[in-house]
């Protein structure tokens, strides 16, 4: 999988398991048009319960889909209601300052949208979710669309769960205790 300028996920050592998990997921996307990717579906399927009864296309929103199914691959339990972005503000505890791995709420008129932090430049959080540009990557979200950080209950967080900095095209600068 090649993560351009985000290689460096690669090589900083142990990922917190959802970002792991969710780069297992790399590049998938919807298909254009009436057609669905029949894995997008499966997810649904995966997470079960209303999820699974109601979620019937990938032309549906699908960041929350995403996360729920990274979630309980990561033995983590999503919230209720998954698909609704803004409904991830109940998961985990709230992180303050989102670490690599946390889950980030923005807001987005008519809803929301979710996704893991993976860094942040000094106007945008770096975001890997699903169904951005219809497919599975990370993308740029301006901080001030921040609504919520949420951090996953760890037994023991790994060492790189700690904010990274970055500049706007993904290259890793620096992170918040000086190791680059």
């Amino acid at each position: 999988m090649d993560l351009g300028n985000y290689g460096w996920l690669t090589t900083i050592g142990t990922l917190p398991r959802m970002v792991s998990e969710a780069l297992n997921l790399w590049d998938v996307e919807e298909k254009p048009g009436g057609e669905d990717n029949p894995e997008i579906l499966k997810w649904a399927q995966e997470v079960g319960g209303d999820v699974a009864a109601s979620y019937d296309a990938d032309s549906i929103p699908w960041c929350g889909l995403t996360m729920a199914v990274v979630a309980r691959r990561a033995g983590k339990t999503p919230p209720a209601n998954p698909l609704w972005a803004l409904n991830w503000r109940n998961f985990g505890q709230a992180s303050g300052q989102p670490d690599l791995g946390d889950i980030i709420v923005f807001t987005r008129d008519g809803g929301g949208h979710v996704g893991l932090y993976v860094g942040e430049d000094s106007t945008h959080y770096h975001v890997l979710g699903g169904n951005q540009n219809d497919k599975v990557c990370i993308g740029r979200y301006i901080k001030e669309r921040l609504l919520e950080a949420r951090k996953p209950l760890y037994m023991n967080a790994p060492a790189t769960a700690i904010p990274i900095l970055l500049d706007s095209d993904g290259r890793r600068l620096a992170d918040a205790i000086g190791h680059a």
